[in-house]
């Protein structure tokens, strides 16, 4: 699932990703969720998140095959992501995404995301958009 979203990326940023890829590894997140459809062994999404700071998780990963968007895939996956981050005490979740991703930001705007400030490794960072949600 994650090679598939990397194969996504490397097509989308080309040379960029290989900057973009050093803040998204697999390394530090801890909770995840893998999407199937009809109790079959085949994944068609994912997302996680890993702790940010004290209140705040960093969703990551989030992705649907795009032959299965457009069913509510994505949604199930992050409202999942928020509430299991509610449940560990996390009062919001954060996230960036990058400008050629229109879907996911008109997605995470749909889903109650707020714009911020760029922040961590993004903050000089043009292409990137960054948002969070309260919990």
């Amino acid at each position: 699932m994650i090679s598939q979203l990397l194969l996504v990326f490397i097509i989308e940023y080309g040379e960029d990703h290989d900057f973009y890829n050093q803040f998204n590894g697999l390394d530090n997140i801890k909770y995840a969720i893998i999407a199937y459809v009809n109790n079959s062994n085949k994944p068609v999404g994912c997302g996680g998140f890993r702790k940010f700071n004290d209140e705040s998780v960093e969703l990551k990963r989030m992705y649907v095959k795009s032959s299965y968007r457009r069913f509510g895939i994505a949604g199930k996956i992050l409202s999942s992501l928020e509430i299991w981050a509610k449940e560990k005490g996390f009062k919001k979740c954060i996230m960036e995404t990058g400008n050629r991703q229109i879907e996911a930001l008109k997605f995470y705007q749909k889903s109650g995301y707020q714009r911020i400030a760029n922040y961590g490794p993004y903050t000089q960072i043009s292409n990137s958009n960054c948002f969070e949600k309260i919990l």
